[in-house]
């Protein structure tokens, strides 16, 4: 026999009894995104290699470890698989001119790759959607992704989730911060660990985010970049906190708030668990201002978030919320050459009609037949032979209550099953 082939570690398939509530989650996120207006974009899963090294950052984990790189042999081009969506999005803007004479509200959906260690809720092929309004400068739009998040969590029946949000600033306020915190680790030196050595003088900003518990102490009396803002980013912050409150929604300031990649400025924020471990964070964001411009644009303000859609769906089945599985309306049972032609037409036309319906394929008795209408959840079997035909009509038998059976004709099969559904 031949060698089986899996799937490549920490990329999975999602099977059909998974899938279901994939698409429940799909379903919500579409609808939840049509209320605020927001229009779906597609872009290649594969991209050239410096859009994410001048978009995200060279001196950062994504760029370094993470990212699948390869080399095109046919034009000698560097590509990468995406390994996050709004740089993606942005390039698209920027190549197809979107943005001219209006802003843009877009978001978009699907797969993402990085070289992580697979756990939960963190995988090296993992889904996204993620959410990107363009072209507005002001905090509200900053305010308004945060609460359309909050809005989503109901919806989807989320509870227990906190909503951190920081400000970085400007670029000169953040240059400021730059000089202050290498001068401070500078005199920690022997206190870094390697991974912040190595960042101290390309990315120390980074060093705040670290995980490593022997340096929390001295991450937590580093300079604040709070010290170091700007007055048109403070206001800027002060008045998305004021937006928040007046639509109730709770959050905490997180002045270490630092995200993992560059392109970042002023708003940040992020939703994160206690649920799911150490992948405490489902969903974050924040405003890149600088970020449009950079990827070869005309320079543009620009904010966003992106989701993990594992993650949200492993904290759904967590908070004890029920995804509804669909079903067949109907499976219809046949048996007899001069049954065939008919129970065919019959499939039809309930389908037609709206119906989900599973015609029996491969022959069998009746017996079989109806063991595989009762797996397969359908509320109600259809039964034709020889009988039905000649009287042109159908025998239905419900399948998840006690009902008697009843010979009626297709279009009162429509009838009843409607009035069951209401």
């Amino acid at each position: 026999m031949s060698k089986v082939v899996k799937a490549i570690r920490g990329m999975n398939d999602i099977l059909p009894d998974q899938s279901y509530q994939w698409e429940h989650f799909e379903r919500t996120i579409n609808q939840w995104l049509a209320m605020y207006g927001y229009r779906n974009i597609r872009t290649p899963i594969v991209e050239q290699t410096d859009l994410f090294v001048r978009s995200i950052g060279e001196v950062t984990d994504i760029v370094e470890k993470e990212m699948y790189t390869f080399v095109d042999h046919l034009n000698n081009d560097s590509l990468t698989l995406r390994p996050e969506g709004t740089a993606s999005c942005v390039r698209a803007v920027v190549e197809h001119n979107l943005l001219y004479g209006s802003p843009q509200r877009l978001y978009y959906s699907g797969p993402m790759f990085r070289h992580e260690r697979p756990q939960k809720g963190r995988y090296r092929q993992f889904h996204q959607v993620g959410v990107e309004a363009l072209g507005y400068p002001g905090p509200d739009v900053d305010a308004e992704l945060i609460i359309m998040c909050a809005r989503l969590w109901k919806m989807l029946g989320i509870t227990g989730l906190r909503l951190e949000i920081g400000t970085l600033g400007n670029v000169e306020s953040r240059a400021l911060h730059r000089a202050r915190l290498i001068q401070y680790f500078e005199q920690h030196e022997a206190a870094l660990d390697e991974d912040a050595r190595r960042r101290l003088h390309t990315n120390p900003l980074r060093i705040l985010d670290s995980k490593n518990p022997k340096m929390h102490g001295i991450i937590e009396s580093a300079p604040k970049l709070i010290d170091d803002l700007d007055e048109e980013s403070r206001v800027h912050f002060e008045t998305l906190q004021h937006l928040l409150r007046e639509q109730g929604v709770n959050f905490e300031i997180n002045l270490r708030l630092v995200r993992g990649l560059d392109y970042y400025n002023r708003t940040v924020f992020e939703w994160v668990t206690d649920r799911l471990g150490a992948q405490g964070t489902v969903c974050a964001g924040g405003r890149y201002d600088g970020l449009i411009e950079q990827i070869g644009g005309k320079s543009a303000p620009a904010c966003g978030f992106a989701m993990g859609v594992e993650r949200l769906l492993a904290l759904m089945l967590e908070c004890g919320e029920e995804i509804p599985q669909s079903f067949p309306d109907v499976y219809i049972v046949h048996q007899g050459e001069t049954v065939t032609d008919y129970a065919w037409k019959a499939a039809e036309f309930l389908r037609h009609e709206g119906l989900k319906c599973i015609l029996h394929c491969g022959g069998g008795s009746f017996k079989s037949q109806m063991k595989k209408a009762d797996a397969s959840g359908a509320r109600h079997a259809i039964i034709i032979g020889d009988n039905e035909v000649q009287a042109q009509q159908v025998t239905i038998k419900p399948l998840r209550e006690a009902s008697e059976q009843a010979s009626v004709d297709l279009q009162a099969v429509v009838a009843l099953i409607s009035k069951d559904c209401n």
